[in-house]
């Protein structure tokens, strides 16, 4: 079972460490460069990128943060390492606050722009820029930059307070 409950949190803290980097160089590299090019760029670079990012390789990853951070709870519910849970629940909230905000907010954006069609087809790429609502995707994404970083900080300390406790490994 220890072997398990540990297993669990470090799974869950690389995963939920991964998807904080994605969103962090989504935040800090690549909507600032795309920010700063012409409509037509725009539109065809971000259907690109959204298009190459859904892979089975990113969608465990997204997917699996959330999964092994609830393992990893629902692993350290015993009385001899309940210390770290409150660190690993806190992350939980956060990581499914993500969760939420990628399904509720940018993958609708991301499937509208992929909708308008390929860059040379469309009339008024102004138009599918501007439906886009690059200002609300860009803001909401920080915020999942920033919820992400949170709950890898709250894993890492499960992980500290879990070597640090009597019933730790």
């Amino acid at each position: 079972m220890e072997i398990m409950r540990v297993a669990a949190l470090i799974i869950a803290t690389l995963t939920v460490g991964l998807m904080a980097g994605v969103f962090a160089i989504y935040a800090n590299a690549i909507m600032p460069g795309l920010g700063r090019t012409d409509d037509r760029t725009f539109v065809g670079a971000f259907q690109s990128i959204d298009r190459s990012i859904i892979n089975p390789l990113f969608l465990m990853t997204f997917l699996g943060a959330l999964v092994f951070t609830g393992i990893a709870a629902a692993l350290h519910l015993g009385e001899d390492v309940r210390s770290v849970l409150p660190w690993i629940v806190v992350a939980l909230v956060l990581y499914l606050a993500v969760v939420v905000i990628t399904l509720r907010v940018n993958v609708p954006l991301n499937d509208g722009i992929k909708a308008a069609g390929a860059p040379d087809s469309i009339d008024d790429l102004a138009r599918v820029r501007e439906q886009f609502n690059e200002a609300t995707w860009v803001r909401w994404n920080l915020i999942r930059a920033l919820a992400t970083t949170a709950a890898f900080g709250c894993l890492a300390w499960a992980l500290v307070a879990l070597g640090r406790s009597p019933g730790g490994p």
